[in-house]
Parts: C-alpha cells; sequence; structure tokens
C-alpha cells in the first residue's frame, strides 16, 4: 500500500531525514519507535503532506504522491491524527466530527451511528465541548474524527502521551477491532513499549532520521536491546 524510497526532509538546512525506505503493506500495522528528536514526528508530518521531502518518493498504491498536498493524500485515504491530538477544544464533540464529515461528503447520519458503535464512550459526551474532555477522552475524539473520512492508511503520533492505562487498553482493542472490520492498514509512533508492542506486527528503530533496525515485537521485552536502540528499559 504504501511505499517510501529515500525520503529526506529538512527544516531550513537543517536535514532531519537522511533516505528513509519504508514499505507497508494493505492491512498491516507497522510501529516506528526511537528517542524524542529522531525524525519521528517528521516522518508522519512528510507521509501525510504537511512538509515537503527534499529527495526521494513516496507512493500510495502505486501512485507517486510525493508532492501532493495534504488534503488531496487526505481524500486519497490517508488519515492523520497528530500527537497532542489537535480536536477543536470550543466546539462540542459533535461538531468535531462533523467538520470530517464535511470534508469528506458523506452521509452524516449513517457514519456517526458507525462512529458511535466503534466509539461508545462519545455518545454521552456528544454535546460537551472538547476543552472538558479528559486527555484520554480527546484522543478517541480525535481517532473518531480521523475514521469520520474512512481512511485506509492511518499514520498515528504519539497517541497514548498523557492518558490513562484504561483508556490505553480501550484504543488498543479498538484499532485492533477496525483491523478486521475495515483492513485498515496503520504507521504507529509510539514511544509506550506495551501499546507499540500489542498492536505493531514489526517495528522498525529510527536513529538521526534513519531506520536503523526492524525487530519483531516481542524482542521489546529485550532490555538490552530496547537500551541500545532506543535508550528505554531498566
Amino acid at each position: 500500500m504504501l511505499e517510501v524510497r529515500g525520503l529526506k526532509t529538512a527544516y531550513g538546512r537543517i536535514p532531519i531525514l537522511h533516505g528513509i525506505d519504508l514499505n507497508v503493506a494493505e492491512g498491516e500495522f507497522v510501529g516506528i519507535l526511537g528517542h524524542n528528536g529522531m525524525g519521528k514526528t517528521t516522518l508522519l508530518k512528510t507521509l501525510i503532506g504537511l512538509l515537503r521531502p527534499t529527495g526521494g518518493s513516496v507512493e500510495l498504491q502505486g501512485q507517486d504522491i510525493t508532492r501532493m498536498p495534504a488534503f488531496k493524500r487526505n481524500l486519497k485515504g490517508i488519515g492523520y491524527v497528530p500527537q497532542g491530538r489537535d480536536i477543536f477544544p470550543n466546539l462540542t464533540v459533535r461538531d468535531n466530527l462533523r467538520i470530517a464529515f464535511a470534508m469528506h461528503k458523506v452521509d452524516e447520519e449513517k457514519v456517526l451511528e458507525e462512529v458511535l458503535e466503534t466509539f461508545p464512550r462519545l455518545k454521552p459526551l456528544l454535546e460537551r465541548t472538547g476543552r472538558v474532555l479528559s486527555g484520554g477522552e480527546q484522543q478517541i475524539l480525535a481517532l473518531a474524527r480521523c475514521l469520520c473520512g474512512g481512511p485506509r492508511l492511518l499514520l498515528l503520533d504519539e497517541p497514548t502521551e498523557g492518558i490513562q492505562p484504561s483508556i490505553v487498553e480501550e484504543i488498543i482493542e479498538i484499532l485492533h477491532g477496525l483491523r478486521t472490520s475495515r483492513n485498515l492498514t496503520i504507521v504507529l509512533v509510539e514511544q509506550n513499549l506495551d501499546f507499540i508492542a500489542s498492536l505493531s506486527q514489526r517495528v522498525h528503530i529510527i536513529q538521526r532520521g534513519q531506520l536503523v533496525n526492524e525487530v519483531s515485537p516481542d524482542q521489546l521485552s529485550d532490555p538490552e536491546l530496547v537500551r541500545e536502540f532506543v535508550g528505554m528499559g531498566s
């Protein structure tokens, strides 16, 4: 589904990504793990089109989208949930979802019903504003809003940051269910080892803007490997 070749990105004159190669098959969940400042978020922003690459290529289902703007990539089926959730705090949960409905010109009533079936926690919150939700509820809203557009490829940036363990487990269950029901494909940037191991079929280690190793989820329980590549673990 996604093929990335020699991808390079810079902030001004400062290079961040140094030739990323990445293939993701349809229906696959792939994790990206690494220190802060290693290029994880930059990679996702380049894939969604918020940053323009300085080299390399990105293909989605065989189509070159390297120079395609972000809104067109979204309409092509790439969804993005950024770090920090980025919901509209002054709008109600319902109106946050309606923004996605309007952009994608879907049957609002039908899609809302489907979304609330997938995210039942949002049902009693529809008329509350985003600002009064807990961090976990905001994350679920951000994920639900993204899925209103029916993406085939979902880019997730640090979805467990600042949320309680019970909602982390809820998100894991939801994403596993979406893999089955929608054949959803996910590229997941995360530092929560348990979360990334629970969801990913394989995990790439990123260091200084390069993918330096690929490991299986069960290898993340090896403290020596984790310390070597991402500086975590006891």
